[in-house]
């Protein structure tokens, strides 16, 4: 029984995603704080410098990508 256990576990581990929306990278989508690296953008919590201006959002929308 505490075999079967183990095995259990382990299979629980190793098919679970190691991120949230890991598996959804195969399909195309990315989070919006990649996208926003990956344009020459970076992220913040605070408002963005006044040399620079929002251009979208960072973490699920909790922080703001500036460029």
């Amino acid at each position: 029984m505490r075999i079967h256990c183990l095995l259990l576990l382990a299979f629980c581990l190793l098919s679970c995603p190691i991120t949230p929306g890991a598996s959804l990278t195969g399909l195309g989508h990315r989070a919006d704080h990649y996208q926003c690296v990956k344009n020459g953008g970076f992220c913040l919590y605070s408002a963005c410098p006044t040399y620079s201006r929002i251009v979208g959002t960072c973490y699920n929308g909790k922080a703001k990508c500036c460029t």
